[in-house]
């Protein structure tokens, strides 16, 4: 990088910081904090969703597994991704959104307390909160490891300048900030994929590359499956995004709340939907061409797009891509430090601390912006070490670790909004859970914490999910546990009737133990 890159690259920190300050006007309380007030559109909140899913782990963990396999990264990444929330448009996303109009709650996982009871929603909250400390972690790792390949900077040297410019604008503006920002990232890496996309398919020899260099691939590279990426792990992504991507993981769960309507939140997942459908496919076809233009260095092929852009984009240009790096990973770290903040000032603080149950708009928005920048260093912190044994890769993490325990915390939080599923109650909630983690550390790990080698990746990620899944069920069955204010619940999440559409939401206090505290008498100072 020369100084017109640097230029392109601090010109861009400058107005994602710009926009978060912008954004600072139209926060007043936690809900414009977490939720935007139940005001933003529904093509932005769409944007928003699809630019919160995914990060530069896309150009070095998965242009490494197209490098090596091909169009395989497509098949088993992205396109289950689509459909998953093409599912979800019609069966999650309009129930998400009556959380906020209905139930006037700013966390997702806010109503689980009742739902089902407050030590499941503990349960799910700080098992979800360590888990995207880790996920998050990997994601810095990731763009670090790219500016490391553009400038040469130091792991913690990459780390710290891009977690300290994302919190600078995600604790200032809240949502509104993470939206518009994910809105300017999009056009940015709209632009720079385009051309990213003609620059390749000029040196492959013009147009005629796109119908035409399938042939000069490596053997195996056109193949849907490949690898351990195989047709039984395809299904299993499926099954795992589609709890995940539509609001699992929590801060895409935020992108459906924040919209005015059910209806809305619909089509924002439907626009979600294509975009996922369409926009990987322009990015990865440079990588799946990369074979025929550069040699990696890294055995995983992680490096693969960054020295592709290093040979083949003039200065200037050059700036532009490993901005549209950075956008990715800005957006998604920011959206997860949102959320978690969420999840810590609604759900975990108030039942522990006396007077988070009494916070005044000033003290909670404090308290939002003090847990962010919490959550922001935390996982910096874990991103130095995020190639130790104990993670192995970036894309181990990403994969396993995320894919893994992202179910027995998603079972309960989101087969708890849909009516077929009404008996199911604290017991199968925690039961549901626990079997989950203790599937994904048996099926990994042996009672002495070695790491298995003898799995395949899509038991690895799938089984903790399906025993989840199927405990939550038959637990429900065998001991059910709905009550007529659990049953009203659901029937308030699910029915179209009801309040006046559009309406932004006011956020009350905890209100669910005996003295209206929100915290049940064994759990209080």
């Amino acid at each position: 990088m020369n100084s017109l890159d640097w230029t392109v690259l601090i010109g861009y920190f400058g107005v994602m910081v710009a926009i978060g300050l912008w954004s600072h006007r139209h926060v007043d309380d936690v809900s414009d904090f977490f939720t935007a007030g139940g005001r933003m559109p529904w093509w932005l909140s769409g944007i928003s969703h699809h630019m919160s899913g995914y990060s530069a782990v896309m150009f070095t963990g998965y242009a490494g597994i197209a490098y090596q396999y091909g169009v395989t990264s497509f098949v088993t990444w992205s396109l289950p991704i689509a459909i998953g929330i093409g599912i979800g448009a019609k069966l999650f996303a309009p129930r998400l959104n009556r959380l906020r109009s209905r139930l006037h709650v700013a966390s997702p996982l806010e109503y689980l307390k009742n739902r089902y009871n407050v030590p499941t929603q503990q349960a799910l909250a700080w098992s979800g909160l360590l888990l995207k400390i880790v996920d998050v972690g990997a994601k810095w790792a990731a763009i670090a490891t790219l500016l490391s390949v553009f400038t040469g900077m130091s792991l913690t040297q990459g780390i710290f300048i891009t977690g300290a410019i994302t919190a600078v604008y995600c604790t200032v503006g809240g949502l509104w900030a993470d939206a518009l920002t994910e809105l300017g990232q999009f056009v940015i890496q709209l632009f720079a994929g385009l051309t990213m996309l003609v620059i390749v398919l000029n040196e492959l020899g013009g147009l005629s590359a796109l119908w035409t260099v399938w042939d000069k691939l490596p053997e195996g590279h056109v193949e849907p499956t490949a690898g351990p990426y195989t047709v039984t792990f395809l299904l299993a992504y499926l099954f795992i995004k589609t709890f995940e991507y539509n609001g699992g993981m929590w801060n895409q769960a935020q992108r459906y709340m924040a919209t005015d309507s059910a209806r809305s939140a619909t089509r924002s997942a439907r626009l979600s939907a294509i975009l996922w459908l369409v926009w990987p496919a322009v990015l990865f076809f440079p990588m799946w061409a990369a074979p025929l233009l550069v040699e990696a260095k890294k055995p995983d092929a992680s490096d693969s797009y960054a020295l592709m852009t290093e040979q083949l984009l003039p200065h200037g240009l050059l700036g532009l891509v490993v901005v549209g790096f950075f956008s990715h990973t800005m957006a998604m770290c920011s959206s997860d430090a949102n959320s978690i903040s969420a999840v810590f000032t609604r759900d975990i603080a108030p039942v522990f601390s006396k007077a988070a149950r009494s916070w005044d708009n000033r003290a909670g928005l404090l308290a939002a912006r003090l847990s962010t920048l919490a959550f922001l260093a935390l996982s910096m912190a874990l991103a130095t070490q995020i190639n130790s044994p104990a993670f192995k890769d970036i894309i181990s993490v990403v994969i396993k670790w995320v894919a893994g325990l992202m179910g027995p915390i998603a079972i309960p939080f989101m087969l708890g909004l849909l009516r077929p599923f009404h008996r199911s109650g604290p017991t199968a909630a925690l039961t549901s859970w626990a079997a989950g983690l203790l599937a994904f550390y048996f099926t990994n790990y042996d009672l002495h914490g070695s790491v298995k080698t003898d799995v395949a990746l899509q038991y690895q990620v799938a089984l903790p999910l399906a025993i989840s899944l199927v405990l939550y069920v038959v637990v429900g069955l065998l001991k059910p546990e709905d009550t007529p204010e659990r049953d009203a619940l659901i029937e308030t999440i699910n029915s179209d009737g009801g309040g006046p559409r559009g309406a932004a939401a006011t956020v009350p206090g905890q209100r669910t133990g005996p003295d209206g505290t929100g915290v049940p008498e064994g759990l209080k100072d």
